[in-house]
Order: structure tokens, then sequence, then C-alpha cells
């Protein structure tokens, strides 16, 4: 079966491999391959092959399985389902026995994997975090990669959620250089670290104050110190930052819609928001539009950019995002 590969010279193979392997996107299942000077990696399922296009040379080619990784489908007799974050597998299974039967073929694959989680509630309170049951391995703290960046965080104590690595990236490649970046719930920093390293000069917001913890730590370890301010705070509550943004991020879908007079004092002349929102698939852009357009206007024109479904949340509901740009009126 042919597979997606990054194809590169051979004496740029082992620099590649690195790039791809740095943010966990090798496949597991097939073998390296070189042929006439050109070198073939393997992507793994979670590559986008969309954005990579744009940095790598990707053909579909037959190659060879890899035929001395064991995977826990090999050892259950069926695919299970689980995300990777750094080096912990999360899982959301309802039954104690499957999921420890699942955590345990994990564990016993050949995946870089230290530790299992199962989810254990929802995620709840005004810092977005949710309980675990820790199946296998000691703690909850990992380092995870992401398009060139690292970002530390104990999924324990904040909120991450890798499934939206490809929505961060299609904001990050809107980031300019110089721009004003503001991140008003910034979280461990996956939005404003990669809009530092893009130029942009970065605020980001959280209320919790582990999540800015690691933040902290994040900027250091991303080399952008120069670039990024971290504040613990209830964004509602922060002073000297009205009226200076480029850009806002307003990623805290279901309440969003409580901080826009907040955002619309912090928007410059010019800026463009991304609003997102969980609404029904019946209607899942109108609440958002009709609430910014509510405090932004008359003092800003809005001119609703982008209409861009995230993800499914749930049945019959989905993860959306408003790519709003706002003027300032001369009025």
């Amino acid at each position: 079966m042919a597979v997606p590969c990054v194809r590169a010279p051979r004496a740029e193979g082992e620099e590649t491999r690195k790039r791809l392997a740095d943010r966990n996107l090798l496949s597991g299942e097939y073998e390296i391959e070189v042929e006439d000077g050109t070198i073939y990696i393997p992507l793994g399922p979670s590559a986008d092959l969309e954005a990579l296009g744009e940095q790598f040379d990707i053909v579909h080619r037959e190659v060879t399985p890899r035929e001395t990784q064991t995977l826990p489908k090999d050892i259950l007799g069926f695919d299970p389902s689980y995300e990777r974050l750094g080096d912990i597998a999360i899982i959301d299974e309802d039954t104690d026995e499957r999921a420890r039967r699942i955590a345990d073929a994990i564990v016993d694959s050949d995946l870089p994997i230290d530790t299992v989680v199962n989810r254990a509630s929802p995620i709840e309170g005004e810092l977005r975090i949710r309980e675990w049951d820790v199946l296998a391995g000691e703690g909850t703290e990992t380092i995870h990669r992401e398009y060139g960046c690292a970002f530390e965080l104990d999924i324990d104590r904040v909120y991450f959620s890798p499934r939206l690595a490809t929505e961060r990236r299609r904001v990050i490649k809107q980031v300019e250089a110089d721009e004003q970046f503001f991140d008003m719930f910034a979280g461990v920093g996956p939005f404003v670290i990669p809009a530092a390293k893009q130029g942009a000069d970065c605020v980001g917001v959280d209320l919790n104050e582990a999540a800015i913890e690691y933040l902290e730590r994040n900027i250091g370890r991303n080399g952008v110190e120069d670039s990024v301010a971290a504040i613990h705070a209830d964004v509602r509550d922060i002073e000297g930052y009205d009226d200076r943004a480029d850009r806002i991020v307003m990623n805290l879908p279901h309440s969003a819609d409580e901080f826009l007079h907040t955002a619309v004092e912090l928007a410059g002349d010019d800026c463009i928001i991304h609003y997102y929102d969980i609404q029904p698939d019946t209607d899942p852009f109108g609440p958002g539009e009709r609430a910014i357009r509510d405090a932004a206007e008359p003092e800003y024109e809005v001119d609703v950019q982008t209409r861009h479904e995230v993800r499914s949340y749930a049945p019959h509901d989905l993860n959306v995002c408003l790519d709003v740009r706002l003027r300032r009126t001369s009025g």
C-alpha cells in the first residue's frame, strides 16, 4: 500500500528526519528508505499533509512495513483509539477492564509511551481542567512538540488539546512580523509562542496560575523571552493594554462571548479577532457573529472574514472559529 512520505535529498535526510521526529510525525509502521540518492521518510497518521506540503516534498510511495515494531493493535487484536501528547497516551474508555487492557497493550508495544491515562471527568470549571485515571506510568507531566515548538505541561493542572494543532497552525500562518498579538486565554503558550517565532510581539494571559508557570518555562524553552509577556490574571482585570492589539485569540468556547467587551477594549484601530465558539450545527456561526457585532458596533466596522468549522464537538454541536476584522470608524 502506498503511504505518504517526505522526499528529500539523502544528504538532508537526518536533518529532515529530526525535524519530523521533533513533531511526532514519523510513522512507526514503515521503514525509511533510500533510493538513487533520495530518502523517503514515511509519515504517521497524525501528519497534516496539507500543512506539511508547504514545508516538505510529500509523495505517496510503496515502502517496506517495519517488521520489528509491535503496535497496540498487534497485542489486542483490534486498533484502539488513543491520542498522544508527548510521551503520554490518552484514552477515553467507559469500562475499567477494557481501559486497563488497552493501557497494558500500549505500554507493552514499541510506542515511545511512558504513561497512559483515561479521561475520568469532562472539562470542568473556569480553569478548564479535567480529572484523569493514571493507568500506567507515573505523573501527568510531559513535553509535547508541535510544528517546531516544545511545550512542557501537566495535563492534571492545565488544559491542552493536541487535536487543535492544525487549527493553531492555521491561525499562526496568518501572523505577520511586528504585529501586536494578544491571547486572552493563553494556557501554556500554543498560540503565543509560535506567534512570537513568527516575529510578533505577544501577550498571553491566563487565570490558571499553573498554566502561566508552564508558559514562562516554555517561553525560555523556545527562546522567545524578548517577545512574550506572560500575565496571571483574569483578562478583564488587566490594565495598560487597551487600543493596542493587531490580533486577538479568544479560544474559550462556551463563554468567550462574556469577554467580548474586553476584546474590543484591547483592539487597536485595525484588529483581527479569532473567536472560538461551540454551537448547534443548525446555526453554528450566527450567535457568535451577533455577539461580536453587539460588542463592537458602532465603534468598529465588523467584517467576518472566515467562518471555519474546527471539529465536531458532540452530536449536533460544532466547535467553530470566526475570523473577524474590526476597523475603527472615524466617528
